[in-house]
C-alpha cells in the first residue's frame, strides 16, 4: 500500500513539473542568493575598512573557502551515504541554518575599529563567518548536491548533468548584473536584506522537495540498501595527476580574477559594478565551456589570448592606466578564463566522479583567493600577482600538463626570455634622463612593443612564449615613468603607497601616490618647502576657505579636523595656537608623511598641536567632543576607491554634531573618475544647509609650473551669512539640481549614477 502511495505521488508530480526544470530552478535560486549576498555583504562592511579595493578580494576568497567546504561536504556525504542518508543529512544542515540564522547587520555594526587597523583581513574574515557563515555554507552544497541527486533520481539526461551546472551560472550572473544595475540603486541595505532572506526561505522549501521528491524515485526503483547511491561505472579510478590539473586549471582565472579587480578599482572605486563585471565574465566564460558552443569558445581563447597579451604587455610595463585600456584587460581576462574553462570542461569526469571534480574547482579556487588576499601582499610591494597570473594563463596554453612543457624545456626555451629580458632591463633603467617625459613614455613602450613582438613570433611554443612575456613585465619594474624615480613604495592591505622623486623646471620634487593617484607634492627648496600644491594650491579653492577661516580666528584658536592625511600638504596652512586633528586609516600614510626624508609639511607646521588618529575617519571623529571643531575638511575622494559613507546623511549629521556654532566643512570632490557635486548637493539640501562649489581649471603656465593642479571644492555651512566674501564670488556656484541624484544613505549609495563618460 504504501509503494502503491510512494508511486501515485510520484506519477501525479511528474505530470506537472519537469524533473529537470524542478532541479534547475532550484539551481538557479540557489545561485542567485549566493551571488547577491556577495557584494551585499561587501558593501555593507566597506565603512568599516576605509573603501579599500583589497575588501572584495577578502570577501572572494571567504566565499571561494565557503564553497570549498560545501563542495568536500558533497563529496564525502554522496560517496559514503545512501541517498536517504543524505537527505536526512542535509535536511538537518537546512534545520540549523533556520534555527541559528545569526543578525548580520548587528554583527557587522560591532565591527571593533582597532582590530580592522591591526589585522584588517583576519577581522573581516572572522566578521563574515559570524554573520553568513552557515547559509552561504549551505548555498556552496547545492550545486554538487543536487546535481548527485539528479543522477540518482535518473532524471534525463542524467548521464552528463552539467547542464545543471550551466543553470546554476546562469542563476549566478544574472544576480550579479542584477544588485549593481537594480538592486542597489532602488533598495536600502536593510531592504536588499530582508528581500534575500525571503529568497533563502524559498530555497530551503525547495531543497527539502528535491530530497523528498529523489528518495521517492529511489525507492521506486527498487528499495533501500545501506550502499552509498553510487552511479553507474563506479569504478573509475581518478589519478592524482588528474585531479592537479583541474586544481591548477580552476587556480590560474581565480587568481586573475581578483588581480584585474583590484587592478581597475583601485583607480575608480570599490563599487558592486566594477565588483561584479569581471565575476560576470569569468562566469560566463563557464557557461559557454559547459555548452554545445565549447569547442568554438576553447578555439577563440586560444588565439585570441597570445595577441591581447602581446598588446597589453606594453601598456602594463609602460604603467599606462588611464579607463580606456580597461577594456583591454577585461578582454584578455576573459580569452585567459576561455582557455583555463575550456580545458577543465574538456577534461571533465563522466558523472561518476562530479562532486570530486567540483572540489577540485573550489580548491583551485580557494588557492587563488589565498595566494592574492593573504600572500602576495607579504611578497610583493606591488600588484605583481596580476602579470603573474597573465603569465600563468599564457603557460595553460599547453594544456597536457606533461609532456608539451617537458618537451619545451630546453636550453634555448629558457636562455630567450633571459636575453630579452636582460635587453628590456638596460633600456627601462638607463633612459632615466627622458623617461620622465611623454617621449620617454612612447620611447619605453617602443621598447615594449618590439619586446612583445618577438615573443609573439614564438606563440607556437607557449612555454617560451610566456616566459618572454614574464621577462618583459619583470623588466618593466626597472622603469620610472612620468612618476619619477621610486624612492619608496610600500604594500598594506589598504593599497600600494609609492614616493617618487623628479626634477621639473629645475625644481626638484617628491610625489606621493596611491595607486595611480597623486595625493600630494612637496618641492624640496628651502624656499618653497612650505608651499602647499596640487590640489592645495594657496590660489586655489582650498587657500580661499583658509583665508575666510583665519579672518574669523584671527587669534588663531580655530580647531580644525582632516580626513586623509596624504602628503600632510594641509598642514602648511596651520597658524600658532590652532589644533590640527588628523583622521587617517592607513598607517603607512600617516609614517610617510611624518618621515622628514620625504615630506616635512608636519615637521614645519607651526600649529600648537598636531595630532594624527588612525582609523576610519567617520569612527574615530565620532569620540571626539561634541561642537568641538570651527572647520571640518573631508579630503578622502580624490580618484581611487572612494569611502563613500563619509557622504551620509547621518556622516553630514555626525559633522553636524562635532562642528562649533558657524563652523564649516570643506569637501575635496576632485576626482577623475565620479561627479559627486550632485551628492554634496543633495546631502545639503536635505539638512537644510547652504552649498558653494568652486571648480578650479584652466590654469595659467605659471600655477603649472607651481605645481598646481585642477581641483574642485565643495564648502557647506547653516547659512549664507557664514560663507563671507566667498558667497558673491563668481567661482563660487550654488550647484543645480540635477535629474535622478539621489540622496546618499547609510543604507543606500549608488556610485553607478555618478560615474563620469569622460574622466
Amino acid at each position: 500500500m504504501r509503494g502503491m502511495l510512494h508511486r501515485d505521488l510520484d506519477s501525479m508530480t511528474l505530470r506537472h513539473v519537469s524533473l529537470p526544470i524542478f532541479f534547475g530552478l532550484t539551481l538557479f535560486l540557489a545561485a542567485s542568493l549566493s551571488f547577491l549576498v556577495q557584494p551585499m555583504v561587501a558593501k555593507a562592511v566597506l565603512p568599516f575598512f576605509g573603501g579599500s579595493p583589497a575588501i572584495w578580494t577578502v570577501c572572494m576568497l571567504f566565499f571561494q573557502s565557503m564553497l570549498l567546504l560545501g563542495y568536500a561536504y558533497a563529496d564525502v556525504m554522496t560517496r559514503s551515504f545512501h541517498v536517504v542518508n543524505q537527505v536526512r543529512l542535509h535536511f538537518f544542515l537546512i534545520a540549523l541554518v533556520v534555527v541559528t540564522r545569526p543578525d548580520a547587520a548587528r554583527i557587522i555594526a560591532e565591527l571593533d575599529s582597532s582590530n580592522v587597523i591591526e589585522s584588517p583581513t583576519l577581522t573581516l574574515l572572522a566578521c563574515l563567518i559570524r554573520a553568513v557563515g552557515l547559509p552561504i555554507l549551505l548555498l556552496a552544497t547545492t550545486a554538487p548536491l543536487l546535481q548527485h541527486w539528479y543522477v540518482v533520481a535518473r532524471g534525463p539526461s542524467s548521464h552528463d548533468p552539467y547542464f545543471l551546472y550551466a543553470a546554476s551560472n546562469v542563476g549566478s550572473l544574472a544576480a550579479l548584473a542584477a544588485y549593481p544595475l537594480w538592486l542597489e540603486r532602488h533598495y536600502r541595505l536593510i531592504d536588499q536584506s530582508r528581500h534575500w532572506g525571503s529568497g533563502l526561505d524559498l530555497l530551503l522549501l525547495l531543497l527539502i522537495l528535491s530530497g523528498i521528491w529523489t528518495v521517492l524515485r529511489e525507492r521506486n526503483r527498487g528499495g533501500v540498501t545501506n550502499e552509498p547511491s553510487e552511479p553507474p561505472s563506479a569504478g573509475f579510478r581518478l589519478s592524482l595527476i588528474e585531479w592537479l590539473a583541474w586544481v591548477i586549471l580552476a587556480f590560474i582565472p581565480s587568481s586573475l580574477l581578483l588581480g584585474v579587480t583590484t587592478y581597475i578599482t583601485t583607480d575608480l572605486a570599490a563599487i558592486p559594478l566594477l565588483w561584479a563585471v569581471p565575476l560576470g565574465l569569468y562566469l560566463v566564460t563557464f557557461i559557454v565551456v559547459f555548452s554545445r558552443f565549447s569547442d568554438r569558445a576553447e578555439w577563440l581563447g586560444r588565439r585570441a589570448l597570445p595577441l591581447l597579451v602581446i598588446v597589453l604587455a606594453p601598456v602594463m610595463a609602460s604603467n599606462l592606466v588611464q579607463p580606456f585600456w580597461i577594456p583591454l584587460h577585461l578582454l584578455t581576462f576573459t580569452a585567459a578564463a576561455l582557455v583555463c574553462h575550456g580545458a577543465l570542461a574538456e577534461r571533465r569526469p563522466g558523472a561518476e566522479r562530479l562532486t570530486a571534480f567540483y572540489l577540485a574547482l573550489a580548491v583551485g579556487g580557494v588557492l587563488g583567493g589565498i595566494f592574492n588576499a593573504v600572500l602576495a601582499p607579504f611578497m610583493f610591494n606591488r600588484l605583481s600577482e596580476y602579470p603573474l597570473a597573465i603569465v600563468w594563463a599564457c603557460l595553460a596554453l599547453s594544456v597536457r600538463f606533461g609532456s608539451e612543457i617537458v618537451e619545451e624545456l630546453s636550453w634555448r626555451t629558457l636562455i630567450f626570455p633571459v636575453v630579452i629580458g636582460s635587453i628590456a632591463v638596460a633600456l627601462f633603467a638607463n633612459v632615466r634622463g627622458i623617461n620622465d617625459t611623454g617621449f620617454g613614455i612612447l620611447g619605453t613602450m617602443i621598447g615594449a612593443g618590439l619586446s612583445a613582438l618577438v615573443a609573439w613570433r614564438h606563440r607556437a611554443f607557449p612555454v617560451r612564449f610566456a616566459l618572454t612575456i614574464a621577462a618583459l613585465l619583470a623588466a618593466s619594474g626597472f622603469a620610472n615613468g612620468v612618476n619619477g624615480e621610486v624612492i619608496f613604495r610600500e604594500r598594506s592591505f589598504f593599497g600600494v603607497l609609492t614616493v617618487t622623486e623628479i626634477v621639473i623646471d629645475g625644481e626638484p620634487l617628491h610625489r606621493l601616490f596611491h595607486g595611480s593617484t597623486l595625493h600630494g607634492q612637496q618641492c624640496l627648496l628651502p624656499e618653497k618647502q612650505r608651499e602647499p600644491q596640487t590640489y592645495f594650491d594657496r590660489s586655489g579653492p582650498i587657500g580661499q576657505v583658509f583665508t575666510l577661516f583665519d579672518s574669523h580666528h584671527q587669534g588663531g584658536n580655530g580647531r580644525i579636523a582632516v580626513t586623509g592625511v596624504g602628503a600632510g600638504s594641509l598642514a602648511a596652512y596651520a597658524r600658532p595656537g590652532q589644533r590640527w586633528t588628523f583622521y587617517e586609516i592607513d598607517p603607512a600614510v600617516v609614517r610617510v608623511a611624518r618621515d622628514p626624508r620625504f615630506f616635512t609639511y608636519f615637521q614645519d607646521c607651526p600649529a600648537t598641536s598636531l595630532e594624527t588618529i588612525i582609523g576610519d575617519a567617520r569612527l574615530t571623529i565620532a569620540k571626539s567632543v561634541d561642537a568641538n571643531f570651527q572647520l571640518i575638511i573631508l579630503d578622502a575622494f580624490s580618484s581611487d576607491a572612494i569611502p563613500a559613507h563619509l557622504l551620509t546623511r547621518e556622516a553630514l549629521i555626525l559633522y553636524r554634531r562635532k562642528l562649533a556654532p558657524g563652523g564649516l566643512i570643506v569637501v575635496n570632490i576632485t576626482n577623475r573618475y565620479l561627479d559627486l557635486a550632485p551628492v554634496v548637493a543633495a546631502l545639503a539640501k536635505d539638512a537644510g544647509w547652504s552649498v558653494r562649489i568652486r571648480v578650479d581649471a584652466g590654469h595659467s603656465r605659471a600655477d603649472r609650473e607651481r605645481g598646481k593642479t585642477g581641483s574642485i571644492w565643495a564648502i557647506l555651512s547653516e547659512n549664507d551669512a557664514q560663507f563671507g566674501d566667498l558667497a558673491s564670488d563668481p567661482r563660487w556656484k550654488v550647484p543645480g539640481a540635477r535629474p535622478g541624484a539621489s540622496l546618499w544613505t547609510d543604507g543606500f549609495t549608488s556610485l553607478v549614477d555618478h560615474l563620469r563618460i569622460r574622466p
